[in-house]
């Protein structure tokens, strides 16, 4: 779902008034959207609740979606604010199975801006948009107050032309459906924490950020049935299943055995008090498929490097119960709620 950046210190918000403050997403994430902006915006495309708008022009079927990034620090490892830009709106049009095309971006920027910091981040948006496949036609620039703007914020409006055959999107979602992520869980939140606090672990961790079209395509090359394709930005796997388990109103079931999650992210998280279920990515997807076509759609996904490392973390249950519920590897059940807040701010 395109994502307002706002949160609230408070688990409710009040009738009065928002306040602003670091964090966001989970819970009060979803209040937000469903009490203040759904509300005010009403439409179809909307309603979707969706990561981009399905929308048909003269029998053209098109993907159009916007995103904002506040990230800081501006540069981390494996990645910077510009080509996260990129790659995060890419990604929002490939989980509407739609192959993206063209983008615009609005730069807000801080008054005493070094301009190599500028050149450095605008190149590395150039690169990515020419690794994506995607061209950058139109776009703003505007400046704040020195101290108002915490260097450079990037905003970015995606269009790309649907190729899946059917409708993608949490309506889809089915008993028995089978649920793949597609690698690796957790590094984007963990490098964007390790320069933040000047953390130093053993092996180095870096951002996953990288476009997705491609697993996707291959995807609906192999004539997958997808139903529903989530990317695990903010609030990572336990926020974007909860979300969709709500719009479904359906049970999502995950083996924690399953999981991945790399030995140094979670020796990181672990050193943290983090859960690798709710740490951003920038680089993976969660996809729905039924369960019959499950193993050709992990065939599918790891023919891809960003996605060689897919694999089947659940299932959906018959269950008329919107949750998330993680099986552990001893075998006990819990529940896998919407986090409040969220535990990294300011990562994408």
């Amino acid at each position: 779902m395109n994502e307002f950046t706002l949160s609230c210190p408070a688990p409710m918000l009040s009738e009065e008034r928002i306040l602003l403050a670091h964090g966001g997403g989970g819970r009060l994430m979803h209040q937000l959207l469903e009490r203040v902006f759904l509300p005010a915006f009403r439409d179809p495309a909307l309603e979707a609740r969706h990561d981009g708008a399905a929308l048909e022009i003269q029998g053209v079927r098109l993907a159009f979606t916007t995103d904002s990034y506040v990230v800081r620090p501006l540069f981390f490892p494996g990645g910077n604010i510009g080509d996260l830009a990129i790659n995060g709106t890419v990604n929002d049009l490939a989980m509407c199975g739609a192959r993206p095309l063209y983008l615009s971006a609005g730069f807000i920027l801080e008054e005493g801006l070094a301009m190599e910091t500028l050149r450095r981040v605008t190149d590395s948006m150039r690169a990515a948009a020419e690794r994506a496949g995607v061209r950058l036609v139109t776009g703003d620039t505007k400046v704040v107050d020195q101290g108002h703007g915490d260097g450079i914020y990037i905003n970015t409006a995606g269009i790309g032309v649907i190729e899946a055959p059917g409708e993608i999107g949490p309506q889809r979602v089915e008993p028995g459906d089978a649920v793949l992520v597609s690698g690796d869980l957790g590094a984007h939140g963990v490098a964007i924490l390790s320069v933040r606090e000047g953390l130093e672990f053993e092996a180095p961790i870096a951002s996953d950020t990288a476009p997705l079209w491609e697993p996707v395509a291959a995807l609906l090359a192999a004539g997958i049935e997808v139903h529903c394709l989530r990317d695990l930005t903010r609030g990572g796997l336990a926020s974007a299943l909860n979300e969709i388990a709500q719009a479904r109103g359906l049970l999502i079931s995950l083996e924690e055995a399953a999981i991945p999650v790399s030995e140094p992210v979670k020796g990181a998280c672990e050193i943290l008090g983090l859960d690798p279920l709710y740490v951003a990515n920038e680089g993976r997807f969660v996809a729905f498929v039924p369960q019959s076509q499950a193993e050709r759609a992990l065939e599918a996904l790891k023919s891809v490097p960003v996605s060689a490392g897919a694999v089947q973390v659940g299932s959906v249950l018959e269950e008329k119960t919107a949750a998330v519920v993680l099986r552990s590897r001893v075998g006990g059940r819990r529940v896998v709620d919407m986090l409040s807040g969220e535990q990294l701010p300011r990562i994408c």
